[in-house]
């Protein structure tokens, strides 16, 4: 046992009295010892119910005889951080979570981990801990927030910052914002729609690191508590058989994870989060590859934000498993790859049928041919950006306006608020990528603007920041290089001519070679928005978007 390091013989009788003094039998010292990795804390929604996962977890672990033992992570809300200084914390805290985890795990030589994670950051996070430690690893999710109901319609989080934007247009009244501020949010778990954590946990499964139902069985089903001791269990099966997470996390499952995020119209922050997995298990992952397979693979789900339906209904449907399934039709999928069940990604996706249609398309009858996310590049972009295209209307597929400039969310926020954007404009919002920002924040509150104010099928978005999975429309980000060291969002000005074609995956200004050259000759870089602390370590170590804004050291 690895645990043997802290627990056997002369040398380690010291640690064992420290055991002693966390009140631990000699029995339990003599099983393996299983670290929890528990986000749970009392301030996002998505992990107020984590303590009673950990709790299943344990007797899980207990009963197929390993001895458990709980650590933390933290956990950041964004729709809490959203649009002010607090979003600036919101990505940065993925490298937090997986350097934490590592330090944890070896620090205390754990022989196997469950991961239980929830939210945007902390289910990438710790799939990189995973990846690092590898150790036997098994994650089980808090789930997915049942939908709200607004007049009789389903609601969710987009939906109440959608609400902010019609209200600013006079479209509804003070009375009806407080009623989707009351009813918008139901329950406990992650929020409704195919945002950032439920594509990241939907994405655990298909990486083979969940069990089936992780991405998509509702926070409140007692079969989410089911699923947690069958996690602790299956953790020691995987302990026995010596099955680790670089034997689970291959080249191939990252391209399986790849294909049913084209197919499920997953967040485009997962094209900043799987390259992160991959660059973990040493693979060099280059996101306009990501155009290949959105190319071949049909997207069949319009989750919310992109349609109606939401996380429950997935699950009622027949979950990942009936989606992957459904690819495996057209032979998508490399089905040889391992999973945390001990079987291959074939032998659990077989028999799992779509049982609605209408949620789950079926592969003869897509919604379309291509995948749900998107990689444009051109002299806007020359390293890419990314587009959630399964969510936006046909009207904006092609489009050509004047730049609007801001140099931060807020103000483009106040613009779009103020009835100073107009119908044809591309807002662009820049100085706010992994450097710029520091920290790259989310763009919700303008997405959702535009979509409130009623322009979401004539007015585009382009940033270098980045998008929360609840926003829709014309709407791309991760423009890379971003702003901060020179890229060409940097040298725009009001009015230049953007040009959008997404169906040829381009992004374009209308401007010579010799101009953008000549505003370059010219350019500047601005003093850090932030000098001291983490966010300041941060922007000194961050890569661009198009590199899943991974940590390096920087070359001296």
């Amino acid at each position: 046992m690895k645990s043997d390091a802290v627990k056997k013989g002369i040398q380690q009788a010291p640690h064992r009295s420290l055991f002693n003094a966390l009140g631990m039998t000699k029995e339990e010292m003599e099983r393996p010892l299983v670290g929890i990795v528990s986000s749970y804390n009392e301030i996002v929604p998505g992990h107020m119910n984590l303590d009673k996962i950990v709790n299943a977890v344990k007797q899980g672990v207990a009963m197929a005889g390993g001895t458990p033992v709980v650590f933390p992570a933290i956990a950041v809300c964004d729709g809490i951080a959203m649009g002010h200084i607090g979003m600036k914390y919101s990505l940065v805290t993925r490298d937090l979570i997986a350097d934490s985890t590592e330090a944890m795990a070896l620090a205390h030589q754990f022989d196997a981990l469950v991961m239980v994670p929830n939210c945007d950051k902390n289910v990438p996070g710790l799939l990189m801990a995973a990846a690092r430690i590898n150790v036997p690893t098994v994650f089980v999710s808090g789930g997915p927030m049942m939908a709200g109901h607004v007049h009789g319609h389903k609601t969710s989080l987009s939906s109440m910052f959608e609400a902010v934007g019609a209200h600013s247009a006079g479209k509804i009244t003070d009375e009806e914002v407080l009623e989707y501020e009351n009813l918008a949010c139901p329950t406990c778990g992650s929020c409704s729609g195919m945002y950032t954590a439920n594509s990241m946990n939907c994405l655990t499964e298909v990486l083979g690191m969940g069990l089936k139902g992780n991405g998509t069985i509702p926070a409140v089903y007692s079969a989410r508590i089911r699923l947690a001791k069958e996690a602790g269990m299956k953790v020691m099966e995987m302990y026995e058989k010596n099955i680790r997470p670089r034997d689970i996390m291959t080249e191939n499952a990252v391209l399986n994870a790849l294909t049913v995020d084209m197919a499920l119209g997953c967040s485009t922050n997962s094209m900043l989060h799987l390259p992160a997995i991959a660059h973990e298990i040493g693979m060099d992952f280059d996101i306009t590859f990501a155009n290949e397979i959105s190319e071949k693979t049909p997207n069949l789900c319009h989750l919310a934000p992109a349609g109606p339906t939401y996380m429950e209904d997935l699950n009622e449907a027949g979950g990942v498993y009936a989606v992957m399934n459904e690819l495996n039709k057209k032979g998508l999928l490399h089905t040889e790859c391992m999973t945390v069940t001990g079987k291959t990604v074939g032998e659990n996706i077989e028999g799992c049928v779509n049982k609605n249609p209408e949620v789950i398309r079926p592969i003869e009858n897509p919604y379309s041919e291509t995948g749900g996310l998107a990689v444009l590049t051109g002299n806007l972009a020359p390293d890419g950006s990314v587009v959630k295209r399964s969510a936006v209307v046909a009207e904006m597929m092609v489009h050509e306006g004047p730049a609007r400039i801001f140099e931060s969310d807020e103000d483009a926020c106040q613009a779009i608020l103020g009835g100073k954007i107009k119908s044809g404009d591309v807002v662009v919002i820049r100085y706010e990528g992994p450097k710029g920002g520091p920290g790259m924040r989310e763009m919700l509150n303008p997405t959702s603007a535009i979509a409130g104010m009623g322009l979401g099928e004539s007015v585009a978005l382009i940033t270098d920041g980045r998008f929360s999975g609840a926003s829709r429309g014309a709407s791309i980000g991760h423009v890379s290089p971003e702003a901060a060291v020179g890229g060409p969002i940097a040298l725009l000005e009001e009015g230049d001519m953007i040009q959008i074609d997404i169906p040829k995956l381009k992004l374009d200004v209308k401007l010579s070679e010799e101009e953008l050259a000549a505003r370059k000759s010219k350019w500047q870089p601005r003093q850090p928005k932030v000098t001291t602390g983490y966010l300041a370590r941060y922007a000194e170590m961050v890569t661009s978007g198009n590199r899943g804004a991974i940590l390096e050291i920087p070359k001296s």
